[in-house]
């Protein structure tokens, strides 16, 4: 376990030619070579040589890193402390959420709902902000990651789950749904619900990984809306990313709410599962 990093390079291998050693750099958890068919259409966390990171174990002193010169971004130069929880977040969570809002289209102008609000769906909020999203309705029952979506750019928050928080959706966009929702989740009623908030014609980006989602072809052939989702390819929004954190337009370091010692990551790890916590960052 462990896919979100970033650190400075200390030695690279004979074939690796635009990283060297000393660099800052942000990496995806998705190891990609960056140059096959699928990676030049921008779904590097597919690559035909894809290699999985975390198997690597990012919660680490030390990493090594497959397939450096597609999957690693340097920055500009050293980053001040008050950077460096923006761009591990980058690495992982804000550029699932970046995902998820263009795969559901998001659009200035239009109207979005955000199914969770875990860091990516927090994330999500900020990056459907930065598209240009007119309204952004965040469906959250947490007071503190409320505060958090609203200051990231939600408009709206909607506390009802489940059919409740569809019809509450639908009541907020004139009986129609949402242009996009974004489903941040990964379970059957997060699934169904930010299907059923959607307008027809409308698209779903869902990023929530899957467990037991089973959906009926009949209603998805009734709904007509599109969905597209999957392994965020986080490499394809990096350089961007980076850019709009070193400039501190955007600040997505604030979903890590805890900061502990590298040997206390177990705690970090409850201090989520009883929520206690939205994201824990973890210092060697």
């Amino acid at each position: 376990m462990g896919h979100e990093y970033v650190g400075v390079v200390e030695e690279t291998g004979p074939e690796v030619r635009n990283i060297k050693p000393g660099d800052f750099v942000i990496g995806s958890f998705m190891a990609s070579h960056g140059t096959c068919e699928i990676c030049q259409a921008g779904y590097q966390s597919r690559c035909a040589h894809v290699e999985y990171v975390g198997t690597g174990g990012a919660q680490a002193d030390y990493l090594r890193v497959p397939l450096a010169d597609g999957t690693l971004v340097a920055t500009s130069g050293q980053p001040g402390d008050d950077l460096v929880p923006s761009l591990l977040a980058a690495s992982d969570v804000l550029g699932t959420g970046w995902f998820g809002a263009v795969a559901a289209n998001v659009q200035p102008g239009k109207t979005v709902a955000v199914v969770g609000d875990g860091a990516v769906g927090l994330l999500a909020v900020l990056a459907a902000r930065q598209l240009g999203a007119e309204r952004i309705f965040a469906m959250s029952r947490h007071e503190s990651r409320q505060k958090l979506a609203l200051g990231f750019g939600a408009t709206d928050i909607v506390t009802e789950r489940g059919d409740e928080g569809v019809a509450a959706i639908k009541e907020l966009t004139g009986g129609l749904g949402a242009h996009s929702v974004i489903e941040a989740v990964g379970t059957q009623e997060s699934m169904l619900q930010a299907i059923r908030s959607t307008r027809p014609g409308g698209h779903v980006g869902y990023v929530g990984v899957a467990h037991g989602v089973r959906l009926s072809g009949e209603e998805l052939f009734y709904t007509e809306v599109h969905l597209h989702g999957g392994p965020a390819p986080v490499l394809c929004f990096l350089p961007d990313l980076i850019r709009l954190i070193e400039s501190k337009a955007i600040d997505p370091g604030q979903v890590f709410d805890l900061t502990l010692p590298l040997d206390q990551a177990a705690e970090g790890y409850r201090a989520m599962d009883e929520r206690r916590a939205i994201k824990t960052l973890l210092r060697p």
